[in-house]
């Protein structure tokens, strides 16, 4: 077998996307020589145990990391700034920290200035999940097909870069570069404002009258049902993702009012043609993604 990619790989949360490397790097032996899982609670820490994935489990961050020459935050974006506040000291020379957080401008905000010199940083974003969390939602395949952006800041070590693109491509992922602020606008249209819909579609159907709320969970269609398996998602996480990358969020949802006004016109003026235009674009997107075989 090929000499695992690092030595020690420690992972700082052991969610669907901790859970999933770790299973991988399991499966394949080439990730990680030894693979070191931390989670707060006692209960995560004896499941993760139980299921294998991990040859040790630590409480303490500053132990998880210590002689590992990759780390990677695999928790909710709002904690970064703690753990890279806890680790930091703990971090070996030459070791490259990563993350898979769904922001990347905070990411780099809050970890960025407390990376010590000679440690490598490269913020990552599998974009890849479901609406499951904790160490039993993981799977071998999760990435498989998906893409990975790799969101380096100006100057990071290129070798470092080369080695955290090759971690993704071994667990099947296509991987790109891409620029942090262009990162949120993007991930700001295509994943943070569909779950601020629905978790918002969600709520109105919660605070309708008991007899038409219970219709509706009755007669729920799949397009409703659609939008409560996103909203499903864990609150932690999506309330943290909100907050980081607020001004392109509010940027696209102010962007998607404007256009939910001028459908809202259009059904009221009986305006057909610009109803069957937008139905259409929206097939079309959905071919699109089938296509490239990210539906």
């Amino acid at each position: 077998m090929a000499e695992p990619l690092f030595r020690r790989l420690a992972l700082i949360g052991v969610g669907l996307i901790g859970s999933s490397l770790a299973r991988i790097a399991r499966e394949r032996g080439d990730l990680a020589g030894e693979v070191v899982a931390c989670a707060r609670t006692a209960k995560t820490r004896a499941r993760v145990m139980e299921l294998g994935i991990a040859d040790r489990v630590e409480e303490d961050p500053a132990r998880a990391v210590a002689g590992a020459d990759c780390v990677m935050l695999a928790a909710p974006v709002g904690a970064f700034a703690d753990l890279a506040a806890a680790i930091a000291p703990h971090l070996a020379p030459g070791a490259i920290l990563t993350d898979v957080g769904s922001t990347k401008q905070s990411v780099i905000r809050d970890v960025g200035p407390l990376v010590p010199a000679g440690v490598h940083f490269v913020p990552a974003h599998p974009l890849a999940g479901t609406e499951y969390s904790g160490p039993d939602s993981g799977f071998v395949t999760l990435f498989q097909g998906r893409y990975t952006l790799v969101v380096p800041p100006p100057g990071t070590d290129e070798d470092a870069i080369g080695r955290i693109e090759e971690l993704w491509r071994r667990c099947g992922s296509t991987v790109e570069r891409m620029e942090p602020a262009h990162h949120d606008r993007v991930l700001a249209i295509v994943s943070h404002l569909p779950h601020l819909l629905a978790f918002t579609i969600c709520g109105t159907a919660d605070d309708l009258a008991d007899e038409s709320r219970s219709e509706v969970l009755r007669f729920a269609a799949s397009g409703f049902r659609d939008f409560t398996r996103i909203a499903a998602s864990d609150p932690v996480m999506w309330r943290d993702v909100f907050l980081n990358n607020r001004e392109a969020l509010l940027e696209m949802l102010a962007r998607f009012l404007e256009d939910a006004q001028a459908m809202a016109r259009a059904v009221r003026w009986g305006d057909a043609g610009y109803i069957e235009d937008k139905v259409e674009r929206g097939r079309k997107i959905r071919r699109s993604l089938i296509e490239l075989k990210q539906a």
